[in-house]
């Protein structure tokens, strides 16, 4: 199968849309205004059901909708368009609209870039001790994009929301200088969108520094659901597979971190048939996704990925829940519903499932999971903790907020038993303040967990 990428201005030639409602056609155009859209020829061909339209877990997560932006934001994106010699208004809404929706949520820009002597790593995030994440501007596209992608700004025209370095060089200074790390996650958009020759450069560069330090690498991808052919029948797909084999022959953990959001993904032959290549390379594979709603927010539907999963050979890791950006609130369900999701999925597959971890908010103090409800000292509560934390003391340290059954996000909670902030507040803005950011209070703070 050779890739056919659709996009904006071409998703009108997809034949399978000229039975839908003109109207989903047009919600389709106003949206990818605002949040870029991309699809291909396998997804269209291989995993939607066409005559599910518009419930369709796998169109819901290809194709927009109305419900995926805010009324006002849709209505007035719709005037423009229609208005003739309104090109620059336009231009000016979807700039607004787009800083409107929080593009780097999770201190991504403000804090995580790392530094280089006094400079700004502006593709690079070095958020936990042991992790640097590198985004390799070659990588920076996707085969297709996901509606509930958090990095929605990557796939936009407009430099000053990406992410991305092409120097690796910076890195490998950047970790000689950092010991502590053991970890690199090299990820996008998708760095498997990049040719074996980019590829190789950057592993290379990384292999050849010899950092003793440097354990693991892990390579965040969405190419196995949405192009399996990358490691079956594309071009350089051998030479792609080779790079593997050479990174576990030189010692080092492989882990594709691979995305996937419902069952039919794994249901092609040709996905497993790329999950079979890639593991006999010495490479494993750990799955992710968020709790989606329109996709993935029933038990059932994560029973049947997590034991597929594990029946193809790879790792559950984490389910997620939708971080405050983009068309969040399509896609989120409140933090209390995604607990009884996830407990009752993993109350019903053996032990050999239960890697998985979630639910998980990548929120900008950490990794926080939702523990569950309880009731102490006749407060219903919600129960928390870090799994990863911006200062490590905070990990695996439960802390509990009041009940709220809609709360979708940290920032929505609030602390129980009379206490004026969560246990982890004032350490949190000490080290803002350390880092030269000044956050004056509580209100500051509550934007700063989005």
């Amino acid at each position: 199968m050779r890739l056919k990428n659709y996009n904006i201005y071409n998703f009108s030639s997809i034949p399978q849309l000229n039975n839908l409602d003109p109207k989903l056609l047009r919600e389709m155009e106003v949206v990818s205004h605002i949040l870029p859209f991309k699809s291909n020829n396998y997804i269209v061909e291989k995993l939607i059901d066409w005559n599910n339209i518009p419930e369709d877990p796998i169109f819901n997560i290809n194709f927009y909708n109305k419900g995926m932006l805010k009324e006002e934001y849709y209505d007035m994106v719709s005037y423009y368009l229609n208005k003739e010699n309104s090109k620059e208004q336009l231009a000016n809404l979807i700039y607004k609209i787009r800083q409107e929706l929080n593009p780097h949520p999770s201190g991504q820009i403000q804090y995580n870039l790392p530094e280089l002597n006094g400079v700004k790593l502006k593709g690079m995030q070095h958020k936990y001790k042991e992790t640097v994440l590198f985004f390799p501007i070659h990588g920076q596209t996707c085969h297709a994009y996901c509606t509930f992608c958090f990095r929605w700004p990557q796939f936009t025209s407009d430099m000053f929301l990406k992410i991305g370095m092409k120097n690796v060089e910076l890195l490998i200074e950047y970790l000689k200088q950092h010991p502590e790390v053991t970890d690199i996650l090299i990820t996008g958009g998708d760095p498997m969108v990049m040719t074996a020759r980019h590829l190789s450069q950057y592993i290379n560069a990384i292999i050849n520094a010899r950092l003793q330090s440097i354990k693991t690498i892990r390579i965040g991808t969405k190419s196995l659901s949405y192009w399996p052919y990358r490691y079956i029948s594309d071009p350089d797909s051998a030479k792609i597979l080779s790079i593997f084999k050479k990174i576990v022959k030189k010692g080092y953990h492989l882990a594709l971190m691979a995305n996937f959001n419902h069952p039919r993904e794994l249901q092609t032959e040709a996905v497993k048939k790329a999950i079979h290549n890639i593991l006999k390379t010495g490479a494993v594979i750990r799955t992710q996704s968020p709790l989606l709603n329109h996709v993935n927010a029933d038990p059932d539907v994560w029973i049947e990925l997590w034991k597929q999963q594990i029946h193809l050979g790879m790792i559950p890791y984490y389910m997620f829940i939708p971080r405050d950006t983009g068309a969040q609130k399509y896609f989120a369900v409140p933090l209390v519903k995604a607990w009884d999701i996830f407990s009752e999925a993993y109350s019903h597959v053996s032990g050999i499932c239960r890697t998985v971890r979630g639910p998980v908010m990548s929120a900008n103090p950490g990794k926080i999971a939702i523990m569950g409800v309880s009731k102490i000292f006749d407060e219903k509560v919600i129960t928390l903790n870090f799994i990863q934390g911006r200062n490590i003391t905070w990990v695996n340290k439960p802390f509990f907020a009041k009940y709220d059954k809609n709360a979708l996000w940290l920032s929505d909670l609030k602390p129980s038993f009379g206490e004026k902030e969560f246990f982890f507040e004032r350490s949190f803005r000490n080290l803002l303040l350390d880092s030269k950011f000044k956050i004056a209070d509580r209100a500051d703070y509550s934007s700063l967990c989005s």
